[in-house]
């Protein structure tokens, strides 16, 4: 149970007190003016009685002295007063006082009180342990930076979270957008509600729709039970919907509809049910392009596009690295492995194509397979060599190699050329290698999928 300090001057008072407390099974620390009790501080209550009227050091002058050595950690204070000084014990109230107890005061009023102020204290140290996890986790914890770039980031997030708007997070994979979706919800109203994240590219559209809508008993064949579905999972809390842009077509007005309504029309359902949730979308295609081509709806992207965040590439904030990789390290490895300057040196030349992901894996493997105590450029070549040096800032890199199967250029022609028209011949020629086969085409090319199929639709070679 917890431990209690009492501070009365009356000691059958002070005794009946202990002898209450004690049969709930606290331990009680007895004091019989100020002084003697603010000597038992250092034995660490978790919550302090004190009487209002005492010889030397009253009740105001004892809360103070808990509140200042205590600061915001300060064990909560229930003050004991006569009937001619409830003034005086409203004033302790206003200086951090939990409440007060008119003498004389039943046993089951001092239970009651006791336990309700001994609540309050688990409820602000539960509070207090929950922003501490958020402060890691939306800082060195989680999206750790030095950069500018990122800075200038998450201090939008910081403005845009308290708020319900729709957020649209931009940016190549790997770059951290669920991230910065989980920071908005972390730092909103809703912190303390679901946080429900779904890959719209990943799930088959058949499947989408119950996945996201839910569905009812019967609803298609299969469906043996009723699904409640990703947005009412989400009900109090944030939808996070990963490759918006995947969104079919056919599911697009329906989402539309959900963020006018803030009612879910479940598969097979004939009423709609209320919902209350905030939506952030992310994505890493053109979704102006896919409006403009029609794969996308424009009031849809208006919709979600109320508050832009776009999430920079690794290479375009190199001087956050250092400090990713050796966060990942400790993830990976614990705070004795240490890497050395020739490998961080190399790290910021590489282009990172898969951005931080690329580089959280590439620190896992370098962990795993590099061998000893300290991580080593020599290490980092032999397990992964790169394929092309970026110049570092500051200065320029030394020319690298062609990379095993690139395409070999000849003198560019003086009038110009179109840059659209060599791509649009480098995907036909590798369709054509691959017997149309987009996946195995993409994976050639060194694209995702979906961003293959957006050009072979984009130049009409289909």
């Amino acid at each position: 149970m917890a431990r209690i300090l009492v501070i009365d001057d009356d000691r059958s008072l002070r005794e009946v007190v202990r002898y209450i407390l004690a049969e709930s099974g606290h331990e009680v620390l007895a004091a019989a003016d100020g002084r003697e009790g603010l000597a038992l501080l250092a034995r660490e209550p978790d919550l302090v009685i004190t009487d209002m009227r005492m010889p030397g050091l009253d009740g105001m002058e004892v809360l103070r002295a808990v509140r200042e050595a205590a600061d915001d950690a300060s064990p909560p204070v229930i003050v004991l007063t006569a009937h001619g000084t409830v003034e005086q014990a409203v004033a302790a109230m206003k200086l951090g006082a939990f409440t007060y107890l008119l003498k004389p005061f039943a046993r089951d009023e001092l239970r009651l009180t006791v336990d309700q102020a001994l609540h309050t204290r688990e409820l602000e140290a539960d509070n207090a342990r929950l922003r501490r996890i958020l402060r890691e986790r939306t800082g060195d914890g989680g999206l750790v930076h030095r950069s500018a770039a990122m800075a200038a980031l998450l201090e939008q997030v910081r403005l845009a979270a308290p708020s319900d708007a729709t957020v649209l997070i931009t940016g190549e994979s790997g770059t951290g957008k669920e991230l910065l979706a989980r920071a908005c919800h972390d730092l909103s109203t809703r912190w303390d509600r679901p946080f429900v994240a779904v890959n719209c590219g990943a799930i088959p559209g058949d499947l989408l729709e119950s996945t996201l809508f839910g569905h009812v008993r019967g609803a298609f064949t299969g469906a043996d039970r009723a699904a409640t579905g990703r947005i009412r999972a989400a009900d109090g809390g944030t939808l996070f919907l990963d490759e918006i842009g995947e969104l079919p077509p056919a599911l697009q007005p329906k989402l539309l509809r959900v963020l006018e309504t803030r009612e879910v029309d479940p598969v097979g359902g004939d009423k709609p049910v209320p919902v209350d949730f905030r939506l952030i979308c992310a994505t890493n295609s053109d979704l102006e392009a896919a409006a403009e081509a029609g794969r996308f709806r424009e009031d849809l992207l208006y919709r979600i596009n109320v508050v832009a965040l776009a999430a920079p590439p690794l290479r375009e904030r190199p001087e956050d690295i250092a400090l990713l990789w050796e966060h990942f390290t400790r993830l990976h490895g614990g705070r004795d492995l240490k890497s050395e300057p020739a490998l961080l040196r190399a790290l910021e030349s590489r282009p990172w194509r898969g951005n931080v992901r690329e580089l959280k894996n590439l620190n896992q493997r370098l962990v795993l397979m590099g061998g000893g105590g300290v991580l080593t450029a020599a290490a980092l070549e032999r397990l992964a060599p790169a394929a092309t040096t970026l110049p570092a800032a500051g200065g320029a890199a030394a020319p690298a190699a062609a990379p095993a199967g690139a395409l070999p250029l000849g003198p560019l022609p003086e009038d110009g050329c179109s840059l659209v028209e060599l791509e649009k011949e480098l995907i036909r020629r590798a369709l054509r290698k691959h017997d149309g086969n987009r996946s195995r085409t993409a994976a050639y090319l060194g694209v995702p999928r979906h961003v293959l199929v957006y050009r072979i639709e984009k130049y009409g070679l289909d």
